[in-house]
């Protein structure tokens, strides 16, 4: 079977391939199988590489972004004049306009300071509506201790970050001091305005900046802090959060004069686009070690030629032309490709499929942390392996590989069988 196989194929694929399987076993042989295998290595390595590091870098984006949206909305619509009067109204005009926003809350936001004894943190306070927030955020299934419904009217309570909370030294049931800086004039000059909380709940969102440095009061409360008349804005959710840059294009067109909209994209554009320059960059360094088993590639195959001029000038004594030859050692060369191609894309996929569980293993035993939450946004390697990037890496690495072919093929096919047997 295999045989009637073999003799289907033309016979420059069989040539092609018995060069590849059935090397000789002598030395100058043996330093060319050795180069080509060296050269599937180094494609292998370089696809396998990009494959990891792009599919971790998608991680880090996507559980980043997910983590944000956990505690922000993803859109908001505000006032600038400082106060949204009739938000219930402004909402029922906006689903009106659009309907994929599923969720609507109002919202306060400004900068304060809290204190705990000697501990002192800036914060951003967030003042919300608890019956509406479950619609746009997770905050409430985030909480860890306490709940979001305890921020009622009048109460002057706060909910913190778990890394706030940390930091600050409190649990539920104690107080701390806010301050904000508002001032009120005094007869001894302008002081910030201050007022006791009670801690009744922390949440925990998995984001460090924001685990560590946000706090949430009911909004009436924090109207009366920050002596505004209504909701600074709302935040609003939607079916589909990568809808949200045409959603906001959509709502400023119906917006009064005084309210813009953002969408969580533009909020955090910083962050977003320095990764995309990151991904970008990174796949361009990495690529170069595909480039390097190219190189390889046409090392072998020069040495390939090389070593088999008395087999090509037999056979284009025997009726093959230039062309033929041509494909004979350009199927080798792409067979050493997609060979390497195939094992970086298996191993990349098997790495980046098992990577948060590798890194924990190596965490474990050299006891170091590669992700401490103080520093980067997260404290796991997260990976997330996307086609959109394996199929155009794995379709570049055998354009190169076949383009490191044509070179050695077209100098076999120059050679003349006359001088190649000159001496034999």
């Amino acid at each position: 079977m295999k045989t009637k196989l073999l003799s289907a194929l033309p016979f420059e694929w069989l040539v092609g391939l018995r060069y590849i399987f059935a090397r000789k076993k002598g030395r100058r042989d043996g330093f060319v199988s050795f180069i080509s295998v060296m050269s599937v290595l180094s494609i292998a390595l370089g696809v396998m590489a990009l494959i990891v590091v792009l599919s971790v870098m998608n991680g880090f984006q996507k559980e980043v972004r997910d983590k944000m949206l956990s505690v922000l909305s993803h859109v908001e619509v505000v006032s600038l004049s400082g106060s949204l009067k009739d938000w219930k109204a402004t909402e029922t005009e906006l689903k009106k306009v659009n309907k994929d926003i599923v969720g609507a809350a109002p919202f306060i936001r400004g900068q304060g300071l809290l204190s705990s004894g000697q501990n002192v943190k800036g914060v951003m306070v967030t003042g919300i509506d608890p019956q509406y927030e479950p619609t746009v955020s997770d905050v409430a299934s985030s909480m860890r201790l306490g709940k979001l419904s305890d921020l009622l009217e009048g109460s002057y309570r706060v909910v913190l970050g778990s890394d706030l909370a940390r930091q600050l030294g409190v649990i539920p049931g104690e107080k701390v001091m806010l301050m904000i800086p508002q001032g009120q004039f005094t007869p001894a000059g302008t002081v910030p305005r201050m007022r006791q909380f009670t801690v009744s709940g922390v949440f925990n969102s998995g984001h460090y900046e924001f685990d560590s440095g946000m706090c949430f009061v009911s909004l009436q409360d924090a109207e009366k802090l920050f002596r505004v008349n209504g909701p600074s804005g709302l935040r609003l959710k939607l079916r589909d959060m990568q809808e949200a840059p045409e959603v906001v294009v959509e709502l400023d067109k119906i917006l009064p004069s005084g309210v813009v909209a953002m969408d969580w994209s533009r909020q955090n554009r910083t962050w977003f686009a320095a990764v995309q320059v990151e991904k970008r960059m990174m796949g361009i360094i990495l690529f170069l070690i595909v480039l390097v088993g190219a190189f390889g590639l046409v090392s072998s195959l020069v040495m390939t030629v090389n070593s088999k001029r008395n087999d090509i000038a037999i056979l284009r004594t025997q009726g093959a032309t230039k062309g033929s030859i041509m494909k004979i050692f350009m199927i080798q060369g792409a067979f050493i490709g997609l060979a390497g191609i195939a094992a970086g894309v298996f191993f990349g996929l098997l790495i980046a499929c098992n990577v948060e569980s590798i890194v924990s293993f190596i965490e474990g035993i050299f006891g170091v942390q590669f992700l401490p939450k103080e520093i980067y946004f997260i404290s796991r390697m997260p990976s997330d392996p996307r086609a959109s990037d394996i199929i155009p890496i794995a379709i570049i690495s055998m354009i190169l590989a076949l383009a490191a072919t044509v070179y050695p093929s077209w100098r076999a096919a120059k050679i003349q069988p006359a001088e190649a047997l000159r001496y034999e």
